[in-house]
């Protein structure tokens, strides 16, 4: 349900008669709900890491208690193979068949109506499957020349792992990429969710200084259209001023500071838990990322730090995961499949679903390798050749950190060199010419000159 009230606070509403509107709207429900089933799966792909250390948390606290007896390794077992399941399922067929079926008008010849357009996108759907099928299976034969055959043979025991395998590794080198960009990008993230503090600022200055430039702008100009531009910029930022005005002492001397001490916190923790994984991969073969059948809940924490430690790995899990996907939206490469709300289309958001679903299904992939938790993997996520490659491990932790450290601290020396200037060097300026009335007759002067 939430899925699906989030889609549709996104997918752009008709703009047609009513008849057409509603024939469109028909035609979207079965692609709307497969992204809908997509991005569910990704939330539980997100979850999956996080419940089972939960779980064995808890049936560590209540080893004996007769409510608890329902939580087992079966469960959690279970759970990490209908996602794996789902997930193939998702990325193999549905979404794919979902995209054909909102493409598709139907063969030529053919009655237009839902029909034609299911068996145009089922043909697309199979000459897609057989493509991709010989692809993986040539890259199987040279990779693995004994197995080539018996992946031909054994589609769903072999193919199915082998590709799932593939998209897998992709997302992981995605979130290698994203991850530390995220990382960097979510302090001015939250810098814009929250009042900043302004060193030497007076708030009550600032906003006499925002409204005798609006009253000033509006008895100079006479043009409509650039009365109207800056009329609205001078009213946002008035509106700005007065939020930061009305603003406790606590919210913009102790909020801002916390929430990036705290973002700080977790970033660093991060970096030295990967630094620390690093090390253990050089000294025990244990540290390796593996699979394992039988989950043994409730015999011992996953973290030497017992529950605390287990409550800090969910955090880190799950700040990692928002950090890739703001990394991923901020990247130039991906930077115009950011939904908008009510104007994107049908084909964004299956986009969008795929890209999710192929992070969140990388995650426990992810957080396993990096060292993140001690929580083996499960079922089939555990079946990925590459993760028995020390090697592969290995760079990809040290990468990690490295890009992590280095981003972390361009963040963090830009940052504090901006308040710096701004607070001793723009502080010093006359009354007169203040802060807030720069951009604006900056602006002013721009449209004069072209006035001209």
């Amino acid at each position: 349900m939430l899925s699906y009230l989030i889609l549709t606070h996104f997918k752009k509403t008709a703009e047609f008669t009513h008849v057409t509107s509603l024939m469109a709207s028909l035609f979207s429900l079965p692609s709307l709900w497969l992204c809908t089933f997509t991005l569910s799966v990704a939330v539980c792909a997100v979850l999956l890491l996080p419940i089972s250390i939960l779980s064995n948390e808890v049936l560590l606290s209540f080893p004996q208690s007769y409510y608890m007896q329902w939580l087992n390794g079966s469960l959690i077992h279970g759970l990490w193979n209908l996602v794996f399941l789902f997930s193939n399922l998702s990325l193999v067929f549905l979404m794919p068949f979902a995209y054909f079926f909102t493409e598709s008008e139907g063969f030529a010849g053919s009655k237009k109506g839902v029909m034609a357009r299911v068996y145009e996108a089922v043909v697309l759907l199979l000459l897609l499957a057989l493509l991709v099928l010989g692809i993986v299976w040539v890259a199987s034969a040279f990779l693995h020349d004994n197995l080539a055959r018996k992946s031909l043979y054994d589609l769903w025991e072999y193919y199915l792992p082998y590709l799932y395998s593939g998209i897998s590794l992709f997302g992981v080198l995605l979130l290698l990429l994203c991850t530390p960009l995220g990382l960097s990008r979510m302090f001015s993230v939250t810098g814009r969710l929250l009042v900043k503090p302004r060193l030497l600022e007076d708030v009550e200055e600032t906003l006499s200084c925002t409204m005798f430039e609006e009253h000033s702008l509006s008895r100079k100009l006479n043009l409509i259209t650039w009365y109207s531009h800056l009329c609205f910029f001078s009213l946002l930022l008035a509106f700005l001023t007065e939020m930061r005005r009305k603003a406790s002492a606590w919210q913009r001397n102790l909020g801002y500071p916390l929430a990036m001490l705290m973002l700080l916190a977790l970033t660093v923790m991060c970096v030295l838990m990967v630094c620390f994984n690093v090390l253990e991969l050089l000294l025990d073969e244990t540290a390796m990322p593996r699979g394992m059948e039988d989950p043994h809940l409730g015999m011992a924490s996953f973290s030497m730090f017992g529950s605390l430690g287990a409550a800090v790995q969910v955090v880190l899990i799950l700040y990692l995961m928002v950090s890739s996907v703001v990394g991923f939206y901020s990247s130039p490469l991906f930077t115009g499949m950011l939904p908008r709300a009510k104007d994107t289309n049908l084909t964004q958001i299956i986009a969008n679903c795929v890209s999710l679903l192929i992070l969140s299904s990388a995650l426990p992939v992810f957080s396993r390798t990096l060292g993140i938790t001690r929580f083996d993997l499960l079922g089939d996520f555990g079946r990925y050749n590459w993760l028995g490659n020390f090697y592969i491990v290995f760079l990809y932790n040290m990468m990690f950190a490295g890009l992590t450290s280095a981003s972390l601290i361009k963040t963090v020396t830009w940052a504090v060199q901006r308040e710096l200037i701004r607070a001793f060097g723009l502080h010093r300026l006359p009354l007169t010419v203040s802060r807030s009335t720069i951009p604006f007759r900056l602006l002013l002067a721009s449209g004069l000159s072209k006035i001209h």
